[in-house]
Order: C-alpha cells, then sequence, then structure tokens
C-alpha cells in the first residue's frame, strides 16, 4: 500500500513546525522530569528512608528505585506501543505524556518516612515505575508520530530536533539542581524545597497535554484505519515473526545511544572526579558544556543524515565519534587543561546519535511501526543500561581505558550496521 499525506491537515509548513516543536516540548520535560529523580537522590534518600540507616545503604535503596523507572520501561513502551497501532498514534501520544505528569506531581506530593512510614518507599516507587513506563512510550511515540507527519527528506531534521529535544531536558534538569542548592539551605531542601522541581515538572508536563490536545492524528494511520488494515493480532507478535533483522539492527544501533548516553554523558562526571582528579563543580560545568553541544550539533547530524542517507551517515560518523571520545579521556590525564574543548569536541560528535531514530523508524513498515520502535528501543536501552555502568566499573580494575573501549565498540556495531545497510540499500518502509 502506498501511503501518502496529500489531504493531511498539517500539509502547510507552519502546522508541521509546530507538530515538530510539540513532541520536542513533551520529550524534554518528560526527560526533565525523568532525571531530576536522580540528581535529587541523596534527599531522597534521607527523607524516604529510616534513619540511623548508613547513608551508602540508603542511596543503593534509593538508586534501587531509580533503576526500577528504568527497568520498566520495556514494558510500558510495548503496551503503549500495542494501543499506538491499533488505537491511533495521538491518543497514546497524549497519554504518555499524561502518565509523566500523574507520576512526577505524585513524587511531588508522596509524604517523607517521618509522615507515614514504610509505605513512603513504596509510594515512592510506584510513582516511580510509572515515569518509566511513561518514558517508555514516550520517545517511540514521538519518533512515530513525527515520521509519518514530515516529508521523508526531513526525517532527519525532524528526529534530530527530538533528539536535541531530550539533551534540552537534561540541561533543564541540571539547571534545576543548581537553582534548588543556590535558593535554599539544606535544611529547607529536605523540609520542602525538594519538592519543587518535581512539582513544577508535573505542571509543565500537564500543560504540554494540553497543548498536544491540538495535535491530529498521523496521515499514515488514518489511511490504515480508512483502509481497515490495522493489525488484526498482536502488533508485537507481527514484528517478533516478521522482523527480526529489522530488530537486530535497530538494537545494534540503539547500542551506540545508550552506551553514548551513559559512559559520556551520565558516568563521566564522577570518572572526571575519582579517576582524572578534577573537582566536582569543574566536572559538573564541564559536561554541561558538552551536553548544551550534543543539543545544539544533533539538529546538524540529522540535517546531514538527510543527505547522506543511513548507511554512509552511520559509516562516517560512528568513526567520528570513535576519535573524539577517545582523544578526550586518553589525552586528558596529561592535560587537564583541555578537558572543555576536548570534552565540547565531543559533546558536537555524540550528535551522531541522533541518526538512530531516524534508522528505526524506517526499520518498520506503518502497520507495526510503533511497536518495532518501542521493542527494539526500549529492550536494548534497558539491557545496556543495567550492565554498562557495573561492567565498565569492574573492568576499570585492569583498563584504565575501559570507558573509552566501551565507547568505541559501540561505535564499531553502528560501523558495521550502517555497512551492511550501505550494501543491502536501506530498507524503505515509510
Amino acid at each position: 500500500m502506498v501511503f501518502t499525506t496529500a489531504q493531511s491537515p498539517l500539509e502547510t509548513e507552519n502546522a508541521k513546525i509546530g507538530t515538530l516543536l510539540l513532541a520536542g516540548l513533551g520529550g524534554a520535560l518528560e526527560n526533565y522530569d525523568f532525571v531530576i529523580f536522580a540528581l535529587f537522590a541523596r534527599v531522597l534518600a534521607h527523607i524516604f528512608f529510616p534513619p540511623g540507616i548508613p547513608e551508602w545503604l540508603t542511596l543503593i535503596q534509593t538508586f534501587g528505585i531509580f533503576a526500577a523507572g528504568n527497568l520498566v520501561r520495556p514494558v510500558g513502551g510495548i503496551v503503549l506501543a500495542h494501543y499506538g497501532d491499533l488505537l491511533g498514534r495521538k491518543r497514546t501520544f497524549l497519554f504518555s505524556i499524561l502518565l509523566m505528569a500523574i507520576a512526577t506531581l505524585g513524587i511531588a506530593c508522596t509524604p517523607t518516612y517521618a509522615s507515614i512510614g514504610i509505605g513512603a518507599p513504596i509510594v515512592l516507587l510506584l510513582f516511580r515505575i510509572l515515569q518509566g513506563a511513561a518514558m517508555g512510550g514516550e520517545m517511540p511515540g514521538a519518533w512515530t508520530f513525527v515520521a509519518e507527519h514530515v516529508a521523508r527528506r526531513h526525517l532527519g531534521f525532524a528526529c534530530g530536533v527530538l533528539t536535541s529535544a531530550l539533551a534540552i531536558g537534561n540541561l533543564l534538569g541540571a539547571l534545576a539542581g543548581i537553582l534548588i542548592n543556590r535558593l535554599y539551605q539544606p535544611a529547607e531542601i529536605l523540609a520542602f524545597a525538594w519538592r519543587l522541581p518535581f512539582l513544577a515538572g508535573g505542571i509543565l508536563a500537564l500543560l504540554s497535554v494540553y497543548l498536544r490536545r491540538w495535535l491530529v492524528e498521523t496521515p499514515i494511520f488514518k489511511e490504515l484505519q480508512a483502509s481497515k488494515e490495522l493489525a488484526v493480532e498482536l502488533p508485537l507478535k507481527i514484528v517478533l515473526r516478521g522482523h527480526r533483522g529489522s530488530i537486530l539492527s535497530s538494537a545494534a544501533l540503539t547500542l551506540l545511544l545508550a552506551v553514548t548516553i551513559i559512559v559520556v554523558f551520565a558516568m563521566t562526571p564522577t570518572l572526571l572526579q575519582t579517576r582524572y582528579g578534577i573537582d566536582a563543580e569543574t566536572s559538573f560545568e564541564a559536561t554541561s558544556l558538552a551536553t548544551t553541544c550534543l543539543a545544539a550539533s544533533c539538529v546538524g547530524f540529522g540535517i546531514l543524515a538527510d543527505l547522506l542517507g543511513v548507511g554512509m551517515f552511520f559509516v562516517l560518523g560512528a568513526p567520528f565519534l570513535a576519535a573524539c571520545t577517545y582523544s578526550l579521556y586518553a589525552l586528558l590525564p596529561g592535560h587537564p587543561e583541555r578537558l572543555f574543548p576536548l570534552y565540547a569536541l565531543v559533546g558536537l560528535s555524540a550528535g551522531v546519535v541522533s541518526g538512530v531514530p531516524w534508522a528505526l523508524v524506517q526499520s518498520f513498515p506503518p502497520l507495526v511501526r510503533f511497536s518495532g520502535v518501542a521493542f527494539s528501543y526500549n529492550v536494548a536501552y534497558a539491557i545496556c543500561s543495567g550492565v554498562t555502568p557495573p561492567l565498565i566499573t569492574l573492568a576499570l580494575r585492569v583498563d584504565p581505558l575501559a570507558h573509552a573501549h566501551a565507547v568505541l565498540l559501540a561505535c564499531a556495531v553502528a560501523f558495521l550496521s550502517g555497512a551492511v545497510r550501505l550494501c543491502l540499500g536501506t530498507r524503505q518502509t515509510a
């Protein structure tokens, strides 16, 4: 079946830009809501667990709750994608951010251990699980929704904007942490101020829900619905039965995105302090600079992806990211004064990851696109986020550049995936 967009009310350029901006806004807010939990983990550990427990144990428990949000992402993504393929992209797109708003506001209002005892961490865990479920459906939903609205020749640019929005969400979370710590004393933060970033995130997410009401269903889904060609069995079953190659290829590329984000932006601030002797304030300033560079470069790499095509983009982009990343970790011990330019260059090169969603949405046919993208992305990301930090931590005992080698391995996988696509020709499914 040939899908067209001739009858779409979003044919005007202004409407398409509005759709992209609303999708990006939702992604930024959801990522902000998701990451501020980690930024305030130490505070949450103090007020949601019994007093007298060693700090290291309460931190482990708090990060366990944080990890639960990541582990449930595949389940949430699969469930939401199922309904997205059967009932419509827009409905699911609205529901995912509504779920995030409810969960984040719930965390903001959760009583502490001093108020309800052991029920406090249990309630906190439940809301964190809801956050993870929402996050599992949000980004695959955003990629699918936008991919079925924009012209194919602008798909890389659109995915670049959405990926940039995720980086902006991380920056907003960091700024919220800095603002709260500068405006309030430690006692005030423990008493009430920790709730403010969650409250703001939940309210903004509700605003995004309201704004998304003005979006319209994608033209491709409308045509599937009008011609009664929607899936008559479980969409995921169709994906697992008929698109195994696309699943493997998409998971391989997701490895690049996951390892890059986890190592370069999540683990490096700590590594800079523990292995390179750089103070905490400088480490976080450098990470903020790198994240800003990532947000800026994603759009440019998205445009480049449209020009080069999937295969050539990763054949050229993966080695570039590998070279920049290795330079940072290899040169830094002898040249700590070069931290900011080297880290900024890595942030710019990390924009290559914006090509991952662009490749994913092209790997599955419209009938099961949402389910295919959500399953491949969320399962691969959950596994990678679970095993990468402990494996690198262990490997650092024998290999001082284990973190760099992890990124190089992910780049090698992406390079091979791009080479295979280049040789076989990118599958055109949009």
